[in-house]
């Protein structure tokens, strides 16, 4: 005759010897296995972070990694719905044709609303309007994905690329170096309240955009060449080198450009499009080229005479 309290111990054993599921494999039963990256910085992070393997498509702008990068293409800028819900491979552990995660940049044709309602997970993760927003992102993309320690190591990596090129910068105190940042040829520019603009601000340079921004242009002020000219940047930075092959020669060319000071002392600095338009983890890329060009400029004694 079994007592009752042998058949608790019994119990208790049996309880114990039992696999419990830890944490971390219950996460990974609700970890997303398909995921829709229509954001080209979005795309850069998941890969750096490793959530590469659990992309399945990117949309058209996506161009880095250049290498094991998502065949399957989707228009960000005009998706549809039937083009997201179709896209995942299926398989006994995801039977559904449907992602389980999509991020987005822009919420084009109401897509987010959309897939939301046909229970898929859309994250947005606009424009970033500041350094510590970018990194806000960064880290969200590793818990939602699976790989937070990757993304605070990525975090914690881009942190460190800032303040050692902040801190590399020479005291200026009688150097006032101004600065135009392009974004296309017909003078669409940064302010100091942007993503990038805070960047140089981080670096001691004075934005001329600053001066002519508004309300009303969200820190993306469109200049004028008379206005470019009569400021005469110290430095110049074309962020429009790919999209609109803009080169310092054909800067130079430019009505009134052969007597702007950066002009002159060969202060043009062209940049990658991409790396200057994307938050994500070639940002410390992006802060070593600015680093590079200020100290330049700021060394170059026949710039200051």
């Amino acid at each position: 005759m079994i007592r009752p309290i042998q058949l608790l111990g019994a119990l208790v054993w049996c309880a114990a010897a039992l696999p419990l599921l830890s944490p971390s494999v219950a996460q990974a039963a609700t970890l997303p296995t398909c995921i829709v990256s229509l954001s080209p910085t979005a795309t850069e992070t998941l890969y750096s972070i490793g959530a590469g393997p659990q992309v399945q498509a990117v949309d058209k702008d996506a161009n880095f990694p250049t290498k094991a990068l998502a065949t399957k293409r989707i228009n960000a800028l005009n998706p549809s719905v039937e083009s997201v819900i179709g896209i995942c491979r299926t398989s006994s552990s995801h039977p559904s044709a449907k992602p389980d995660l999509v991020v987005i940049s822009y919420d084009a044709n109401q897509i987010k609303e959309k897939l939301t309602a046909l229970g898929i997970k859309v994250v947005e993760q606009d424009a970033a309007p500041s350094v510590t927003s970018a990194l806000t992102q960064i880290t969200q993309l590793g818990a939602l994905t699976g790989h937070p320690r990757a993304a605070a190591q990525l975090v914690r990596s881009l942190r460190a690329t800032i303040r050692r090129d902040v801190a590399s910068i020479p005291s200026h105190p009688t150097k006032t170096l101004t600065t135009y940042y392009e974004l296309d040829p017909t003078y669409y520019s940064i302010t100091s309240n942007t993503f990038v603009g805070s960047l140089l601000k981080s670096l001691g340079v004075v934005n001329i955009a600053d001066a002519k921004s508004t309300s009303a242009d969200a820190g993306y002020p469109q200049l004028s060449a008379e206005y470019v000219v009569s400021a005469n940047p110290k430095l110049i930075f074309l962020a429009d080198t790919k999209c609109c092959s803009v080169t310092p020669l054909m800067v130079s060319h430019r009505a009134g450009f052969a007597k702007v000071s950066a002009v002159i002392h060969h202060h043009v600095v062209n940049l990658d499009d991409d790396i200057a338009s994307r938050w994500g983890p070639r940002l410390g890329l992006l802060m070593n080229q600015l680093t590079v060009a200020v100290k330049k400029a700021l060394g170059d004694a026949s710039l200051w005479k």
